[in-house]
């Protein structure tokens, strides 16, 4: 790199050197070359696919069994109510499990024996509902709990809801925890030594920089309640997979399953992408844009 100077001494405006120019023209080429045999390989790829898919002795009775257009377009309305249902839950639940789990997580984390039953109550609701199949949880609640006669009659969704709650917050939990216990001691120590009694260093020291480690993962979590909404179907509620089943009885085709799948996989899209960026974005944060 170099800089000019006029008579008088003065510097004048900075020029990149001509190594500099020739290296920006190199990593320039190859980022052209990258993309184009990028686009070339995946082309080619589809195109084998595509061949291999089409030609195949099935591809007829498939395409129209799986992929009828007609049934896609006449099947969409009603499957499209049922997803409202499926975000709904969602939503619902997400806001529940953050709750939960972090109080989950909280509670894992007190220390001194007088704390001992919290922590053991908190450790074995997370082995239980981490090791349990959530649709043993959905059958065991939407169709146990409604059997005690606690509680006036309520929808199915909102069973469905509790049942997501309960196990998603014992994996969030243990989320949060390890983001906690991966801030450094002295942080504690420090705020402590300013004043700050526990419930504050925990709010304002430990837990903004625990949430920040773990973010990539919580977000990973909720792509996959995301997925696992559609389970409520189990106990009846008319959400998009129960839609789909609806429909494909009605016009003995398995399309609206494949609608309902698509439907779900626009819903997660931005999520995912989301948190790859979010993702990229910490890593090029602390590694100062190298990539390990």
């Amino acid at each position: 790199m170099t800089d000019t100077t006029d008579a008088r001494g003065s510097s004048t405006a900075w020029q990149p050197s001509t190594l500099e120019l020739e290296r920006r023209a190199f990593r320039k080429r190859q980022t052209g070359r990258s993309v184009l045999v990028s686009a070339l390989s995946t082309i080619v790829l589809a195109g084998l696919l595509a061949w291999a898919l089409i030609g195949s002795p099935g591809w007829a009775q498939v395409q129209q069994t799986f992929f009828d257009p007609t049934v896609a377009l006449a099947s969409l309305p009603r499957i499209l109510e049922g997803l409202w249902l499926n975000i709904r839950v969602l939503v619902f639940a997400a806001i529940g499990v953050v709750l939960v789990a972090l109080l989950l997580a909280t509670m894992r984390t007190l220390r001194g024996p007088v704390f001992f039953p919290l922590r053991a109550l908190a450790a074995g609701y997370t082995d239980l509902f981490r090791g349990m199949p959530l649709i043993i949880v959905l059958y065991l609640v939407g169709f146990g709990l409604p059997g005690l006669d606690f509680l006036p009659r309520v929808p199915v969704a909102v069973w469905g809801t509790i049942a997501l709650i309960l196990v998603y917050s014992a994996y969030v939990s243990e989320v949060f925890r390890a983001g906690i216990e991966a801030v450094h001691p002295s942080q504690r120590l420090a705020a402590r030594s300013l004043g700050l009694s526990h419930g504050q260093t925990m709010r304002r020291v430990v837990l903004p920089q625990a949430l920040r480690k773990v973010t990539p993962a919580l977000m990973n979590d909720f792509v996959a309640m995301q997925k696992d909404v559609g389970l409520i179907s189990v106990l009846g509620a008319v959400d998009a997979v129960r839609a789909a089943q609806i429909e494909t009885a009605h016009f003995f085709n398995y399309t609206p399953y494949v609608v309902a799948g698509l439907l779900f996989v626009l819903l997660a899209w931005p999520t995912i992408r989301l948190t790859d960026w979010v993702s990229a974005r910490m890593r090029a944060r602390e590694q100062v844009g190298s990539i390990v």
